[in-house]
């Protein structure tokens, strides 16, 4: 019996969070954890009328948005916006905001 058939078998979560930090991606992941902890982050008034569609590697957040309006008035708060999205310390940051409308 080889030494690798006597170890004791990995937890799953590991071995992704192991591969994640050797491939460099740990900060990208961690800088994605942004769109499911947006509500919480921007507010249930903003989260209404918002959808966050990914983060590009550059740090710029891509966010789908109902109206023109809104766009406008978010376009605004992006200071406060970015402020709020990078307030977790350790966290990449998210430099921009890319506003869309929803389609």
């Amino acid at each position: 019996m080889s030494k690798r058939d006597k170890r004791k078998p990995s937890a799953l979560g590991d071995v992704v969070s192991g591969f994640l930090k050797e491939s460099g991606l740990d900060s990208r992941v961690e800088q994605a954890t942004v769109i499911p902890e947006w509500t919480s982050l921007v507010g249930s008034q903003i989260a209404a009328v918002t959808n966050p569609l990914f983060v590009t590697p550059d740090g710029t957040l891509f966010v789908a948005v109902k109206s023109n309006a809104w766009m406008n008035e978010l376009s605004l708060m992006e200071p406060q916006l970015l402020a709020s999205l990078n307030a977790k310390a350790g966290r990449e940051k998210i430099r921009k905001l890319r506003l869309q409308l929803m389609r």
